[in-house]
């Protein structure tokens, strides 16, 4: 699948581990510099340790040019034997290394944290989107990213099947149970909203059948239902589909994969499920000299 690859913000990120690892750009390896021959070459394997689906692939150009520019060390020919969003299985070599060991060396861990991270985040949504497929429901992801990776993150849950949500608190506002508690209604907080900023979309987060009919009400074309049981999340499916407006509804809230197909069936256009990226546990990658 072809998913655009947020390099700006690649960038950022590999500069940023980068300087942890090395102590600042000024740093050094002090292992490789130590033991390893200025002068000599390696070829190296990216490889999966275990099957799931490959995401940041492109950030190993990326980190093995940072490095080299920050080492001196020379620069390393990258070839890439897939794609992010491929499914891969123990043992497959996913990208090929060929130049100055000390650049390989130094970027290894780096370009491994990167790519283990997302690829973790590509599985796991992966897994969620084969479980909707044939539903027409989609999965969706959420603000709980880990801070500073949030666009690689999102771009892993495309890479996996998924769909972004909000990027931010930015580009689209989202009326939840306290700002509905400090405005005084859902209708308050979103007449506040639109008047102030008219031309952003809004989102009402709701846990009753009432509250749904008043968020559509006051004018909310996207309504989230938070913690629904699947009979509850019906009724209110019911409730929106049945004011004639083009509403689309999501389910969050303690969603699991066993859960997925009921909440799917009740006819909503999303499950959102922040475990994409809070709670997805690493695919195993590692680099070896061959």
């Amino acid at each position: 699948m072809t998913v655009e690859f947020p390099v700006a913000d690649a960038r950022r990120v590999v500069r940023e581990a980068l300087i942890e690892d090395l102590g600042g750009l000024d740093g050094i390896d002090v292992t490789t510099a130590a033991t390893i021959d200025p002068a000599g070459r390696e070829r190296g394997h990216v490889v999966a340790r275990e099957a799931g689906v490959i995401a940041g692939l492109p950030v190993i150009a990326l980190v093995v040019d940072e490095v080299a520019g920050i080492t001196r060390g020379g620069t390393v020919d990258v070839h890439l034997l897939g794609a992010d969003g491929d499914r891969v299985v123990a043992g497959q070599v996913m990208a090929e290394l060929d130049g100055p060991a000390t650049t390989i060396l130094t970027a290894e861990r780096t370009l491994l944290n990167i790519i283990s991270r997302l690829s973790g985040v590509a599985t796991v949504t992966r897994q969620w989107a084969d479980a909707l497929a044939g539903t027409g429901t989609t999965v969706l992801d959420t603000r709980k990213t880990t801070p500073g990776l949030r666009a690689l993150e999102k771009y892993a849950v495309r890479a996996g099947g998924g769909t972004n949500k909000r990027m931010g608190l930015y580009d689209v506002a989202m009326i939840k149970d306290n700002h509905k508690l400090a405005a005084g209604s859902i209708t308050a907080a979103y007449e506040r909203i639109r008047a102030r900023f008219p031309d952003v979309p809004i989102q009402v987060e709701v846990t009753t059948v009432d509250e749904a009919r008043e968020a559509v009400a006051a004018g909310a074309r996207f309504v989230m239902c938070d913690n629904m049981s699947p009979e509850l999340l019906g009724e209110t499916v019911a409730a929106i589909r049945a004011s004639g407006e083009s509403v689309e509804i999501e389910a969050t809230g303690g969603l699991t994969l066993v859960k997925a197909p009921a909440y799917a069936a009740t006819g909503v256009d999303y499950l959102s499920v922040g475990a994409l990226t809070h709670s997805a546990p690493i695919l195993d990658v590692a680099l070896d000299l061959v």
